[in-house]
């Protein structure tokens, strides 16, 4: 996992007109769960960019004037108008305690479903893994050489090595559908697309019999 080093300073007054007024000078007011004590800080918004604006995710390394601690995002809150960055919540990490993280999927490979003129359908972008910090990878890598028009891969059938997938096991990842379907703007999985497909062809034999 990549790793980001953010230099803060600690809150001493939590009150509303601090929070305010820290605003109003461009800082970012961020509060540090998991750890002994929970931790307020902030620093200006400028620091937090190569964090926030990313497809990445990042372990960041805090230095709390002279403490330091590390930590991930937990959830990030952002003004409904400007969408500037309010608030910032992170969760503290340690090297022999296993996290939860969401982390990106990649796609590899060329799938015999779209060399045949099929459509991928991607239904997820992150996937919730638990493990050591050290162990996760920048993405998880998903080869979709092998699938066909009408399959996919789901959370089940994905296997990373010190990771625990907690996504639901059934929950679709990817597929490939057809061209026809694609068209239509199906969102359905790929499973019932290839089994509606399949219901029309016997659908067509049995009139021919007629």
């Amino acid at each position: 996992m990549r790793t980001l080093d953010i230099s803060v300073k600690k809150r001493t007054n939590l009150g509303k007109k601090s929070t305010k007024s820290l605003r109003s000078e461009g800082n970012v007011p961020c509060v540090m769960y998991g750890g002994g004590d929970t931790l307020h800080f902030y620093a200006h918004e400028n620091s937090f960019r190569n964090l926030i604006y990313t497809h990445h995710v990042h372990m960041v390394n805090f230095d709390i004037e002279g403490d330091h601690h590390k930590a991930i995002i937990k959830e990030i809150q952002f003004h409904p108008v400007t969408d500037k960055v309010q608030h910032i919540d992170f969760i503290e990490i340690s090297d022999n305690k296993p996290a939860v993280v969401d982390i990106p999927i990649e796609i590899k490979g060329n799938s015999i479903g779209i060399r045949n003129g099929g459509k991928l359908r991607q239904r997820r972008r992150l996937l919730k893994v638990k493990g050591l910090v050290s162990q996760m990878p920048d993405v998880l890598e998903i080869d979709i050489s092998e699938l066909n028009i009408g399959h996919s891969l789901k959370v089940k059938d994905l296997k990373y090595d010190n990771l625990e997938l907690l996504d639901p096991q059934q929950s679709m990842v990817v597929g490939v559908i057809s061209s026809r379907l694609a068209a239509k703007g199906m969102a359905a999985p790929v499973e019932a697309a290839a089994e509606g497909e399949k219901a029309e062809g016997e659908e067509a034999e049995a009139k021919k019999e007629e």
